[in-house]
């Protein structure tokens, strides 16, 4: 199959492009594409190349490889942009401040815990607290093996969707996992926002 030309109008659209085009491996090189005139064929080699050079692997990029997983959910609490001041955040993560109100979650089923936490965290903020802990425990290891993976935890996963979902999400300003002291990986300090 024989390549044809590129026409510079072709050329010039695709340097536009490439100039909006966001990179996926900074590292490699983004020349222009190489124009392929009729006068300069492909040489080909009829000498054998020299094997004794070759390594395995010479050419790979690395393990640089990003996978579009996502993160465990530690990792994105523990990446929110702050919303409360840095001070109490501070003493909440040294377990410093003590909770106003706490929820014990455990034992109860996605559909009994949701309506609960609503009920406590619109009766929390409506009384003026600033500060609550949702306990959920840290969930039994439900998983069979099987080719899908099960999450450990279901209401450890579920509480920080239902807080950022309405009527919660304009009442709780931070969401941060417990210290160790209240519970750790099976609670959360829920912040919330000042009534008015």
């Amino acid at each position: 199959m024989s390549r044809r030309r590129i026409t510079p109008e072709e050329l010039k659209l695709w340097q536009k492009v490439a100039k909006t085009a966001e990179r996926l491996d900074p590292k490699r090189d983004t020349t222009a594409p190489k124009l392929l005139h009729p006068k300069h064929k492909k040489e080909t080699d009829t000498a054998k190349p020299d094997l004794s050079l070759f390594e395995i692997g010479q050419n790979s990029r690395g393990s640089d490889h990003r996978h579009d997983t996502l993160p465990g959910l530690h990792e994105r609490l523990a990446h929110q942009p702050l919303q409360m001041d840095k001070r109490t955040n501070t003493r909440l993560k040294r377990g410093k401040v003590e909770p106003e109100a706490r929820i014990d979650l455990h034992g109860m089923t996605l559909a009994q815990a949701q309506p609960a936490l609503t009920g406590f965290i619109l009766r929390a903020q409506a009384q003026g607290k600033r500060l609550v802990l949702v306990i959920t425990g840290k969930g039994k290891n439900t998983d069979t093996g099987g080719p899908i993976p099960t999450r450990h935890g279901v209401l450890r996963h579920a509480v920080p969707q239902w807080l950022g979902m309405a009527p919660l999400s304009g009442l709780v300003l931070q969401i941060t996992q417990a210290h160790v002291r209240h519970g750790g990986g099976g609670a959360y300090y829920v912040y919330l926002r000042r009534t008015r």
